[in-house]
Order: structure tokens, then C-alpha cells, then sequence
């Protein structure tokens, strides 16, 4: 694609990276065959290709964005299946980050945008912020009707059943290996995954050290950023992320890191690009070490010995989360890894398009979430699985909202087939899966 930025304009190393990128497309469309949003709307301003052009118009003119050119650019989930499709190598996300920046800085939302955006932002990093707000959502459910705004009704349906306690594992602190130390590891413990099931990180400790790792939780750490960052505001997504950065580099420098461990793919995808969100700050080069040796979980316990489990009887339906097979490019790792330990994996039709959960997407754009839901939970029931395993806790509250099929993190199956307890989500009433064999 050809760009015509002013050398003043360049100067920018925003607009240098967004002209790399739009030079980089070559208009094939290649990408609108695996977009959700295209796929559900039908328009072209909600394909990649169509973004592309208004994003290009907008930042070539340097134009105050128009109301239009906003809806289409929110509209986008940065599923990243674009990416992956891409004959070109276009990195669409790092444009449409810097596009959303560019929006947040130029144009004034509608009050209720503004007002939901705000809440968000102040509430989800925090976990218990986040845990009061649940409650509140509990309690405001009967009432849901009342809510004029479609994007208060998903907030009060966000809620779940129940929500678990406080785990203390979550605390900064150790946990030392139970077989041969092998590595030694930090745990992203995440923020909103703290409020909404702490059984994920417990099961992620218990298999680690089960494994010969030495578990740590830093001191420091918290939120990954990506929730603000998605949104375009920079200054709080950097001030999040740089707490992590230095957070893990003091572990780095001290007792020393082999991987920093991420079981939250959204959050992954974020921390592996630390490195090019801080490529021009004073932290450029600690954050390039912490994005080099983050891993999902999935790529820590490829590398251990985890061993053969005997073969059982439950399927298991594998949902490929957006953020791990393109926003990180894992596909395989956590089938690899459920089949190693004797279940039975299937996959759903269209494996590539996205739940529609999505960050935040399922809050502030409830109808597209809701079309894309439906799809994915028909796919998925078509293979009429025991469990459905999932490695990003959006995707399992997005899909575990519509379905009566028990679903679970990756790492609790894997935990449960090595000697671990059976995941809580698997005993609720009218879900008991059997127990399992666990070693052959």
C-alpha cells in the first residue's frame, strides 16, 4: 500500500511503525475470510482491509476521527486471525493499538461511552475492586429488565454463580518444587482471573512444582496492561505494565528466572510484545527481557516431563483461544499436551474465529459478542464433548455463560490426570464427570 506521511509526520515513531505496516498490505483480502466481524456483518469497514483504509486516512490527514471510523475500529476484537491469514505479514495489531491511541487522544466519546470506559478501566485490573463489583452484579440481576443499555445488561450477566474466595497462593511468596528443581519460574497471577476463578492458578502451582519447578510470586506484580492498552489509554496501560517489568526483573537479577509463566493467553500476548510498547522509554531494555522469556503456560510444560497418562474416556473439546493461536501463534502445544495425558481431544468447526469474548469486547459491544457466542457454542456442542478445555479465562466465562457442558482450564486437566484434584467445575450439580485414571 502506498503512504504519503510527511518527514515531519515520521518523526513519530508511532506513525513510523503504522507506515511500516501499511506499506506492507497489498489490498488481497485475504484476511476478510477469517475475520468474525466481517464474517457476522457482511461490511467491508468491519474487515481488516477496510479498518486498514480508514486508519491509513486517518492518521495521514491527521484527521479528528469521525464518529463512523470510531465504530468501526471498536468493532474489532483483535482476535488477530487476520495475522495468521496474512500472505503479507501485515502486524495489524500493532495498528490498530496505535490507531485506538490516536482515538483516545483525538476524539470525544459520547457521555455513556466515556462513563463505561471509565469504570472499566477502574475496576477489572483490580481484583478486588473486581470482586465487589460482582457482588453488585449479583444483586442488580433481578433488575436487569430496568437496564435501558444493553451494555448494563452484559455487565449484570458477567457475573457468575458463584465467586471464590480469595486464594492466599495468589500472595507474593515461593513455592518450591516437589520433584527435582528443573527451573525456576515467576506466575502471572493475573488481576481479573483473581476474582473470577482462583482454582486456575492454584491447579497451574500444583502442576509446576509437581514438575521440579520452583514457583514464585513477585512482589509488585499485577495486571498486565492489556485491558487499558486495548483501549488506547497508554499512559495507564505503561504505568501497569512497568510495575510487572520491574516486579520480574528484580526476581531476574536476583535468585535468577528461567520463563515467566502466563496461563491467561489475552495477558500473554501483551507481555511477549512489552518490548515493542516500551522500544522507546527508559525501560526498553528490561521490558525486551521480560518479553523474552515469557511463555504460556502450555510452552513451560512442553519442556518438563509431564508424564503419560492412562487413556480415558472423557472427550475433551479444545477452544483455541484468539491470543494463543494468533496473537502468540501456540496451536498445538495444548492439545499436544491434553492428548499426552490420555483424554480424548476434539476440535470444533471453524476452530479460528473468535468466542466473542475479547477483552472487554463482551461489555461494550454485547451484540456482535452475543452472534459470535452462539456460533462458537453450535460448533462446540457439535462434538458433543464431556468437558470443554479452554487456555484464557474470558473464553471460559464468554462460553461457559451459554452451555450446560462443564467447562475448564487447560491446566486443571492436566493437573487432575497428574495427581491433582478434580476441578471444582467438573462437580457441580448436573456436571459430575467421573473420576479418571490418572498414570498408565
Amino acid at each position: 500500500m502506498q503512504t504519503t506521511f510527511t518527514e515531519d509526520q515520521l518523526q513519530d515513531p508511532g506513525i513510523q511503525r503504522a507506515n511500516e505496516i501499511l506499506r506492507a498490505c497489498v489490498h488481497c483480502g485475504f484476511c476478510t475470510a477469517t475475520c468474525p466481524t466481517y464474517q457476522v456483518l457482511g461490511d467491508e469497514l468491519d474487515s481488516p482491509r477496510g479498518r486498514i483504509y480508514q486508519i491509513k486516512d486517518m492518521l495521514e490527514n491527521e484527521r479528528v476521527p469521525d464518529a463512523k471510523t470510531v465504530k468501526h475500529i471498536d468493532r474489532c476484537l483483535s482476535c488477530l486471525a487476520c495475522m495468521t491469514t496474512c500472505p503479507s505479514g501485515v502486524h495489524y495489531m500493532h495498528l490498530v493499538d496505535h490507531a485506538r491511541e490516536y482515538i483516545e487522544d483525538n476524539y470525544k466519546r459520547p457521555l455513556s461511552d466515556r462513563a463505561l470506559r471509565w469504570v472499566l478501566a477502574r475496576i477489572l485490573p483490580y481484583p478486588m475492586r473486581f470482586r465487589w463489583a460482582l457482588i453488585g452484579a449479583k444483586l442488580g440481576r433481578p433488575f436487569r429488565f430496568l437496564m435501558p443499555d444493553a451494555r448494563l445488561r452484559a455487565m449484570l450477566d458477567m457475573a457468575p454463580k458463584s465467586i471464590p474466595p480469595v486464594s492466599r497462593n495468589d500472595d507474593p511468596q515461593s513455592f518450591a518444587p516437589v520433584a527435582e528443581k528443573k527451573m525456576r519460574v515467576a506466575l502471572m497471577t493475573g488481576c481479573a482471573q483473581k476474582a473470577l476463578n482462583t482454582d486456575i492458578n492454584d491447579a497451574t502451582i500444583r502442576l509446576l512444582t509437581r514438575l521440579g519447578c520452583e514457583v514464585v510470586v513477585a512482589e509488585g506484580a499485577g495486571c498486565c496492561g492489556a485491558l487499558t492498552h486495548h483501549m488506547g489509554k497508554t499512559s495507564e496501560s505503561h504505568a501497569t505494565a512497568a510495575k510487572n517489568i520491574k516486579a520480574w526483573c528484580a526476581e531476574m537479577d536476583g535468585d535468577g528466572l528461567d520463563a515467566i509463566v502466563i496461563n491467561t493467553s489475552g495477558c500473554g500476548t501483551t507481555v511477549k510484545d512489552y518490548g515493542h510498547m516500551f522500544r522507546d522509554d527508559a525501560l526498553a531494555e528490561d521490558a525486551a527481557r521480560v518479553s523474552g522469556i515469557a511463555m504460556d503456560v502450555s510452552e513451560v510444560l512442553m519442556k518438563l516431563d509431564l508424564p503419560d497418562g492412562a487413556e480415558k474416556e472423557t472427550v475433551v473439546a479444545y477452544h483455541a483461544a484468539c491470543s494463543l493461536q494468533h496473537g502468540q501463534q501456540i496451536k498445538t502445544y495444548p492439545k499436544d499436551l491434553l492428548k499426552r495425558a490420555g483424554f480424548t481431544v476434539v476440535e470444533p468447526a471453524d476452530s479460528h474465529l473468535c468466542c466473542g469474548s475479547a477483552g472487554t469486547y463482551n461489555l461494550m459491544q454485547p451484540e456482535i459478542s452475543e452472534q459470535l457466542k452462539a456460533r462458537k457454542l453450535r460448533t462446540l456442542e457439535a462434538k458433543n464433548p464431556d468437558i470443554i478445555a479452554a487456555g484464557n479465562i474470558g473464553c471460559m466465562m464468554q462460553i461457559g455463560s451459554g452451555t450446560d457442558v462443564p467447562i475448564v482450564h487447560t491446566v486443571e486437566l492436566l493437573d487432575w490426570a497428574t495427581g491433582g484434584p478434580q476441578p471444582r467445575a467438573l462437580t457441580e450439580p448436573g456436571k459430575q464427570i467421573p473420576e479418571i485414571p490418572i498414570l498408565r
